[in-house]
């Protein structure tokens, strides 16, 4: 017998009253997630500068808040969601997981005060299906009872050995995925790697290229700890429509390496990457923006193949329809990263 629901009861709403779940998720541009610490009354005070400048702004309510300061921030947040304007800024709040002390009230309390403003919440430790199943549950009866018109939509932290092994369970899940992030400072624990660094690679994990001559210098390639897994999140997302993202990168004071670690991200299809810090805003900007020659080329493949199909020489090089495939990313991306940054609409020539 399947435990997956039928394709005529999948998009039906899980209470009555709630709203219809979507049949695709909204086109947004979500180059970065910026956290913010809602129960800080300096920064909820630029909220409207902050969500200016970012595409997403999230209200953190997990970690990094002090156990102290749980209900502070969770109120701050619904005060910052319900006196603000985001526009087209995403809002966003990861709430706290399912087993602590604070999780039942978080989306309680938001989802009554705040639910029609809201956009996404963060779910941190999914471990498989049954915790989407629990919160989409949750979600739906709460959005019938307050009247909220838009689907809430769940997007999983992948941060435990166990998350990562239903990847693929966890995207199915339900309609109202909206997709992942990576979570490496949990996930490394809940493996038993051996670093403490929040994101980005090691010193340590490398290869070494062969030896030459007796006492010859050997040089070494420093790896990247998180490629497999973020492959895999990726292949998981894309096969069932969501939006994979790479999570926190810890050192705000090396901007060189948070700017290589978002790069391969967006490199293996990665959509965006969280922002701690406001210097990795601009880094997320650069990074999950495509770049202005690569649109150029991108559009002119498009303009020599408009149907897609046959193959065409550009520049000495062959173009089909796989190429042609992947140029019409590149542009998509671009359109939408121009409807949000009127500087890089004029540069790409939108």
């Amino acid at each position: 017998m399947s435990a997956v629901r039928t394709p005529a009861k999948h998009f039906a709403p899980l209470a009555i009253g709630a709203p219809e779940p979507y049949r695709a998720l909204p086109v947004r541009i979500e180059r970065m997630i910026h956290f913010v610490p809602p129960h800080n009354e300096k920064i909820r005070s630029k909220i409207k500068d902050i969500a200016s400048q970012v595409d997403v702004v999230l209200g953190n309510l997990e970690d990094a808040i002090p156990v102290g300061d749980k209900e502070a921030a969770r109120k701050g947040f619904i005060q910052m969601a319900r006196e603000n304007d985001f526009g087209t800024t995403g809002l966003w709040t990861r709430i706290n997981c399912l087993n602590s002390p604070w999780m039942l009230d978080d989306v309680t309390e938001i989802v009554r005060e705040a639910g029609n403003k809201v956009d996404v919440i963060m779910l941190p430790k999914v471990e498989g299906p049954w915790d989407i199943h629990y919160l989409d549950q949750l979600l739906a009866q709460l959005e019938a009872k307050y009247a909220v018109t838009k689907p809430i939509l769940i997007h999983a932290i992948l941060e435990t050995a166990e998350g990562v092994k239903n990847v693929e369970a966890i995207a199915a899940a339900s309609p109202r995925m909206h997709g992942m992030s990576l979570g490496p400072a949990d996930l490394a624990a809940s493996r038993g790697m051996k670093t403490t660094r929040v994101g980005g690679g090691h010193p340590d994990y490398y290869v070494l290229e062969d030896a030459g001559g007796e006492g010859a210098a050997r040089a070494r390639f420093q790896q990247d700890l998180w490629h497999y897994t973020v492959g895999k999140m990726v292949d998981a997302c894309l096969a069932y429509g969501l939006k994979p993202f790479y999570g926190p990168f810890g050192d705000f004071s090396d901007g060189a390496a948070c700017e290589a670690q978002f790069r391969n991200a967006f490199i293996q299809g990665c959509l965006g990457a969280w922002s701690l810090h406001p210097t990795q805003i601009d880094i997320a900007k650069r990074v999950f923006s495509p770049d202005v020659k690569e649109v150029a080329f991108a559009r002119r493949i498009l303009e020599a193949m408009p149907d897609g199909t046959g193959a065409v020489m550009i520049d000495g090089k062959m173009q089909d329809d796989a190429t042609w495939k992947q140029a019409k990313v590149i542009v998509d991306l671009a359109r939408l990263v121009a409807k949000k940054d009127p500087e890089r609409a004029t540069a790409y020539g939108f």
